[in-house]
């Protein structure tokens, strides 16, 4: 492989169950929801307004109310998972060598640049991208392809020659809808959710794991 994409939450950090409590709080205790954990997590994918279409359903918010909920769920998610921010065991060392070999490397996400700057700076780790796709870059979320092939063109390396690395099924499926292999981090999903998938070369925990350590030379 090339080029390496990654997709941000769950992947890069293992912050998904901060997600699921900022969108419990919000769609239960602030829009009178009553949904449970299971329901809400496997929802979370794709753009922050679709979510809550896909639980509340369509017509309830306008474009701005959405936009506004948006921002209250980060601000939430960001109070309570920065203490805890850190990158997965061996991704440091992961970005790092690549950066040295010249491998270039993208961030390809449905969050929202608010959440993706939280992460980036942070945790100093900008230079190691050349290109950063985020929710307001595309018109279609995963598992549609437009992210990752969006990436694939700001990095100049063909679909193919691209590996992912994600941690939810619709994102590995729009790495396939990309012709993208796809490695999956086992931070939220198990990898029998991904079984139709032909495009997955590796599950791993994290980082550390020797088949991901394999891809850069050293």
């Amino acid at each position: 492989m090339k080029a390496f994409i990654f997709d941000l939450n769950g992947t890069m950090m293992d912050d998904m169950a901060y997600h699921t409590r900022a969108w419990q709080n919000l769609l239960n205790n602030q829009l009178g929801g009553s949904f449970t954990w299971d329901e809400i997590k496997p929802q979370m994918y794709g753009k922050n307004p679709e979510v809550l279409v896909r639980m509340l359903g369509p017509n309830r918010f306008t474009v701005e109310e959405m936009d506004r909920l948006s921002l209250e769920k980060e601000k939430s998610y960001q109070e309570e998972f920065l203490p805890h921010l850190a990158l997965l065991p061996g991704l440091n060392e992961f970005l790092e060598q690549a950066y040295q070999q010249n491998i270039p490397m993208a961030i390809g996400t449905a969050a929202i640049p608010f959440n993706v700057d939280f992460v980036l700076d942070n945790l100093n780790i900008r230079h190691y991208f050349k290109a950063i796709v985020t929710a307001g870059d595309v018109k279609l979320s995963k598992p549609h392809p437009e992210t990752f092939l969006r990436a694939a063109e700001l990095l100049s390396v063909p679909p193919t020659d691209c590996l992912v690395f994600e941690d939810v099924p619709k994102g590995a499926e729009a790495a396939a809808n990309a012709g993208m292999k796809a490695v999956i981090i086992t931070t939220t999903h198990e990898p029998e959710e991904f079984k139709d998938l032909e495009n997955v070369l590796r599950f791993a925990a994290n980082f550390n794991d020797g088949f991901i350590k394999g891809l850069i030379d050293q």
